[in-house]
């Protein structure tokens, strides 16, 4: 780059950085729920049938339970709770079903839970060694996504003491979970409301489009469109339509066991394997696209630093190590001039 250029990205960075900076911190002072106040593990205890959650709920019907939580050592609070499943791939694949759980408004107050009465829970898929490093690496998608991104869900990670109820027995389970915030709490944090239609994505916000396709680069995610709202959920905020990401676990940096490169209609993308990377943003103005770039190399130690604060949640250190491996090559990539053409610039997509 030469001297001109640099001068030129040096002024623009100065504006756009300081400008992300305003924007997403009088924002996220708003209304964000004593939930997601706290980045302390969370202690859970739940219990219900996966045979029953499967057969009895359907999109408007719930199964009853209980949830039990502990914010102090030794102390447990218990709230009735309602149940159902929810998504496609791993409801139908997995061993754990993803619910979503809700509970009435005089049953969250004065609790922990009030103002979060609908909530989603993601729990590891198969029963199988790695399945709670799984989980810690998606919770880290999302906090990394909280760094980079001026829009994104809170999240809460959880441990479970999941007794699973099987006819007259039942089986234990010590589980790794986590608390997503609903869509239309998120929208409210942001003033805004969730879009039900869909939208070509070069009519969304240009901004956060490009934050959200270099975080989906990040996490070597394919399995996501803005286009049809797949693992997306469209927010309009401020007369602009944003994309806010949601749901990692066919990422490379998550890299669960079932995860498979992704079909675009009905061809698999031309990659060996989830751990590969593809750039699937937009052309914009190439001024965001560097800004975005600068922005993501000016808060490399902020995302570093998010992952080793969790290193001793990891069972497995060659779990951890792999995680902070894959995003310092991500971080080579937007460092070097000729890797970021290569990269990024020529997979610029027009259609």
């Amino acid at each position: 780059m030469n001297r001109s250029n640099t001068l030129i990205v040096l002024i623009f960075l100065a504006i756009t950085l300081a400008s992300y900076g305003q924007d997403s911190t009088s924002i996220e002072a708003k209304q964000v729920t004593k939930l997601f106040r706290s980045q302390e593990i969370l202690p859970l205890k739940l219990s219900y049938s996966h045979k029953n959650i499967k057969e009895k709920t359907k999109d408007s019907t719930f199964i009853q339970t209980e949830l039990s939580y502990s914010e102090e050592l030794g102390v447990w609070k218990t709230i009735p709770v309602e149940l159902k499943t929810r998504g496609n791939y791993r409801l139908k694949n997995c061993y754990f079903p993803p619910v979503k759980m809700k509970m009435s408004k005089n049953d969250a107050k004065g609790t922990l839970f009030k103002g979060s009465r609908s909530l989603k829970l993601v729990m590891p898929c198969m029963l199988e060694k790695n399945k709670n490093d799984n989980i810690i690496k998606e919770y880290l998608a999302y906090k990394v996504y909280e760094i980079a991104g001026d829009y994104h869900f809170k999240v809460r990670l959880v441990s479970i003491d999941f007794a699973e109820e099987r006819g007259n027995k039942t089986k234990e389970h010590d589980l790794k979970g986590i608390l997503i915030e609903d869509p239309d709490d998120m929208a409210e944090r942001y003033e805004g409301q969730i879009l039900d239609r869909n939208f070509h994505p070069l009519a969304m916000d240009a901004l956060s489009s490009v934050q959200n396709s270099f975080f989906q680069y990040l996490v070597g995610n394919t399995d996501f469109s803005t286009a049809v709202q797949h693992n997306e959920k469209l927010l309009f905020s401020d007369k602009k339509v944003i994309p806010v990401p949601y749901d990692f676990d066919m990422s490379g940096f998550v890299n669960t066991s079932y995860a498979v490169v992704s079909q675009i209609g009905d061809e698999q993308l031309d990659l060996y394997s989830v751990r590969e990377r593809l750039y699937r943003g937009f052309k914009r103005d190439p001024s965001i696209i560097e800004g975005v770039r600068q922005n993501y190399l000016a808060h490399k130690m902020d995302i570093i630093n998010v992952i080793n604060s969790m290193e001793n949640q990891f069972e497995d250190k060659k779990s951890y190590d792999d995680t902070i491996r894959y995003v310092n090559d991500f971080f080579e990539v937007l460092s070097d001039d000729n890797k970021f053409k290569h990269e990024i610039i020529d997979h610029l997509r027009t259609k």
